[in-house]
């Protein structure tokens, strides 16, 4: 019989006016894993953040062990056992992997054995899937993923009886997701409680005890997860039937847009050829290693050792920076907002028009004016509120972030290839379709449109042809009525058929 650890009773929490919880009651066991759902905006952050000790409650309490405790900030959080997993790394880029891993433990006694907390981070490392080498690598040396993976770690390493998983598997290939869940399985055996917050619903079906779906704030429903199917849980979300997903499909293409020969990055990437028309989205499927986001990033100039001969419009260009490719019609949109992305602190209106100031300036001066008219045309274009065009970016939900990443490409004479590495990273389901939509608008103004993701079912459903890769080079090409789950997934694994 499950043991009851946490009860949350009847909490809310305002900000203004404006409830972010509303009398929220939810039971969390020993040895369970539940899983949190709701678009962005239903109240997740914030339950995180009042489990955490950032917020206090407004109304309600936490009961932990049949006693209420005031959670007053993160060390009072950590003693009583809750560790968060956070979807926005909380890394130190300088230091290593083992000094990251045991920052801020409050468990390590002032004199210690180093090697016994080496082997403990190596043991959790490895527990992952991720090679014991990196240890003594700084953190800003690793890739997202692996960083990812690293924050996982930390978290593993804490004798935490609550750990709050919030997007754990954003940057992750389909071999690291398995191997993260056989360790959720390990820690629950373990007697640990696991919150899990994942936009993947099919991950809530893989690795989840019971769902609660939040909407507006509110708990709409708790319950079992095997006595709920997928589409009444995304309803439940989104508070109205389901709609298709993924638009239709373009049938027609236009004339040749991109030509890829012989792409090379060494140690990485081998003789990648492929081409892409006008109006087409085009996915390349690939796990972390396989070379799939390098060769992304690669046309997007940032990989300067990056070799090969590129055609735009039949149009010989030399991979260089990333500011100089932008000039060839080749836009990049990142996996990370925050970093790569969009300036958090700035408003929507200079975020959306920050790459064609030159338009909205009157004798060398911003014209505001200006600045406000072509801002709410970009906004209304693809589905931002206009009226909160003066809001910071870093106040926005993250569909509505990657939004504006696509605004600013709204009616450029100069753009006609976006590229896109995990284009919904951190995406609730409605926000995905709203997204999935401009980008077919994208296609029906010429555009092309190439894009890496590490979720199969968005490869699958967005794509007009799909690009498998393993080992940094391409294993096939799949068009429209070629492509399915199975044999994608057989590519980027390498799995032979008769042993799936």
């Amino acid at each position: 019989m499950l043991v009851p650890f946490v009860f949350i009773d009847k909490i809310s929490k305002k900000f203004g006016n404006v409830y972010a919880l509303k009398n929220i009651s939810l039971s969390i066991n020993c040895s369970e894993v539940i899983g949190i759902c709701g678009e962005n905006g239903a109240g997740k952050s914030t339950l995180v953040k009042l489990l955490t000790g950032l917020h206090q409650p407004d109304e309600g309490c936490i009961h932990f062990d049949n006693q209420i405790k005031s959670i007053k900030g993160p060390a009072e959080a950590q003693r009583l056992g809750i560790a968060l997993v956070s979807q926005e790394l909380s890394l130190a880029p300088d230091l290593s992997v083992l000094d990251n891993i045991w920052l801020g433990n409050q468990q390590i006694p002032f004199f210690h054995k180093k090697s016994k907390f080496l082997n403990k981070a190596i043991e959790s490392l490895e527990l992952l899937g991720l090679d014991a080498s990196v240890i003594n690598r700084p953190v800003g040396l690793l890739s997202l993923a692996e960083k990812q993976l690293v924050e996982i770690a930390r978290n593993l390493c804490r004798d935490a009886r609550l750990i709050l998983m919030d997007e754990p598997t954003a940057t992750l290939s389909d071999r690291e997701i398995e191997l993260l869940f056989k360790a959720i399985k390990r820690l629950k055996a373990d007697g640990k409680s696991i919150l899990y917050i994942s936009h993947r619903i099919t991950e809530l079906f893989s690795i989840c005890d019971r769902v609660s779906i939040l909407r507006n704030g509110e708990l709409i429903k708790n319950t079992n997860i095997n006595e709920i199917n997928k589409t009444s849980l995304i309803e439940l979300m989104i508070g109205r039937e389901l709609n298709e997903i993924y638009p239709l499909k373009t049938k027609c293409f236009g004339q040749e847009l991109l030509k890829v020969n012989g792409l090379n990055l060494p140690g990485i990437v081998q003789d990648v050829n492929f081409s892409l028309k006008k109006g087409q989205i085009i996915g390349i499927s690939g796990q972390i290693g396989s070379g799939a986001s390098e060769v992304i990033r690669s046309l997007a100039g940032l990989n300067p050792l990056a070799s090969g001969d590129i055609y735009i419009e039949g149009d010989l260009i030399k991979l260089s920076s990333r500011d100089k490719m932008l000039k060839k019609g080749i836009s990049f949109i990142s996996e990370d907002r925050a970093a790569e992305g969009i300036f958090l602190k700035k408003d929507i209106r200079e975020n959306l028009v920050v790459s064609r100031f030159s338009e909205v300036m009157s004798f060398g001066l911003l014209n505001w004016v200006k600045l406000n008219i072509k801002a709410k045309i970009f906004a209304i274009s693809v589905g931002l509120d206009h009226t909160r065009l003066k809001d910071e970016a870093q106040n926005l939900s993250g569909g509505n972030q990657q939004k504006i990443a696509f605004g600013r490409n709204i009616d450029s004479l100069n753009i006609k290839l976006l590229i896109m590495n995990e284009p919904t990273r951190g995406v609730d389901i409605g926000a995905r379709a709203e997204i999935y939509l401009i980008l077919r608008q994208f296609c029906e103004k010429g555009f092309g449109i190439l894009f890496h993701s590490t979720d199969l079912e968005e490869i699958t459903g967005l794509s007009d042809q799909v690009i498998t890769m393993y080992r940094g080079e391409i294993k096939n090409f799949y068009d429209q009525n070629e492509i399915n789950f199975h044999d994608i997934l057989k590519d980027i694994t390498n799995v032979l058929p008769d042993a799936m």
